[in-house]
């Protein structure tokens, strides 16, 4: 470890745990770090991407934000893997559902993740590469919401670069959902032979234009948030 503080995180060396939950909200960390660790503290605030870290259950963990998009998200992944020691990052997000029979407030977890980006192809793997999460971290998830009795529907999700978009994806692929992220968050675990996995919760339908009000996001985000925290606790 080295080159620390980054130019985008101003923690020092030891400052993070071993896995750190990403929402891409700062104040969705924030959130996260108030709620759910005990004694957290503000160890990042370089352009408002709050990092905290406590203790849950007895383990040091992290949750740090991403800000949007595949670029923002693969900063903070790449600092974190390879200058912070860090291990583990489980992304807590929000995704449009995509497939026949994904209902809102679903959770799904990414297996694999899909884009028509760029971004595998910059960071140096085969054009149509499509990064996969960590085996470890995805059964990790299944045996906890397993056990938490949460049901977490395992698949491909989509990765766009686009937000508002004026061509419709056109692609025989299986795929559940669609953010923004977990592409480059893949890619940067599997280049540094580190460990992530997308959890996301339905919080719109693609089909349909149906969303989630506010109160309604953050108490169906909790239960997600809560498989992240014990999956981390798992990974010790």
């Amino acid at each position: 470890m080295s080159l620390t503080p980054t130019p985008h995180i101003s923690a020092a060396p030891g400052d993070f745990g071993k896995t750190v939950l990403m929402p891409g909200d700062p104040l969705r960390s924030k959130f996260i770090a108030e709620n759910f660790l005990e004694n957290p503290v503000l160890v990042n605030n370089v352009r408002g991407v709050q990092g905290y870290t406590g203790t849950y259950n007895g383990v040091k963990v992290s949750v740090m934000a991403s800000g949007m998009g595949m670029p923002s998200i693969g900063i903070y992944s790449h600092e974190l893997f390879n200058f912070y020691g860090v291990e583990n990052i489980i992304r807590v997000g929000s995704a449009g559902g995509m497939a026949e029979g994904i209902k809102l407030r679903d959770i799904v977890a990414a297996e694999t993740s899909f884009t028509d980006s760029n971004f595998v192809e910059l960071e140096g793997f085969e054009p149509g590469f499509i990064p996969h999460a960590s085996d470890k971290l995805l059964a990790a998830a299944n045996k906890v919401a397993e056990d938490l009795g949460t049901p977490m529907v395992n698949g491909m999700i989509y990765s766009s670069d686009v937000f508002y978009r004026d061509d419709p994806l056109k692609t025989d692929l299986p795929l559940l959902a669609v953010e923004m992220e977990s592409v480059a968050l893949y890619c940067e675990a599997i280049k540094a032979k580190k460990n992530a996995l997308c959890i996301c919760t339905i919080s719109d339908l693609v089909t349909t234009g149906e969303a989630l009000d506010a109160d309604a996001r953050q108490n169906t985000f909790t239960q997600m948030m809560k498989i992240a925290l014990e999956t981390a606790v798992a990974m010790e």
